[in-house]
């Protein structure tokens, strides 16, 4: 009888660590994290996940979280609020040096329509 156990639990443990491998991977890639996408990914039945109460605690947080929020991103591509700071800091910095090469453009050409007018009225065509 100890082995038929032994055996039960040794199916249990596989089938837990199929659930979780799943649920971390599905939630890695940003996707939602239901009870049909964790068996489908798993390999395993959906009856299985609503049993065991760890599993299920996980998927319907997991779950909620995904629903009541813009879609997820993966953890590696959501941004930190750091690198989001420096993201506006350079944005910033780029908009104050295309303002100013934007004077300086509208500068140059008064400059030059300002010239080509002066040409203009003093070519002896203009005099006549």
């Amino acid at each position: 009888m100890e082995r038929l156990a032994l055996a039960a639990r040794r199916r249990h443990e596989e089938t837990f660590r199929k659930a979780v491998e799943a649920i971390r991977s599905i939630d890695a890639a940003g996707e939602s994290v239901s009870f049909a996408a964790v068996a489908r990914a798993a390999g395993i039945s959906r009856a299985w996940l609503y049993n065991d109460d760890a599993v299920r605690a996980e998927i319907v947080t997991l779950r909620e979280r995904t629903t009541s929020s813009a879609p997820a991103r993966p953890a590696a591509e959501r941004a930190s609020d750091r690198s989001l700071h420096q993201l506006v800091t350079a944005l910033r910095a780029r908009e104050a040096e295309l303002r100013r090469e934007n004077q300086l453009l509208r500068e140059a050409l008064a400059r030059n329509f300002g010239e080509e007018r002066a040409a203009q009225l003093t070519t002896p065509e203009h005099c006549r």
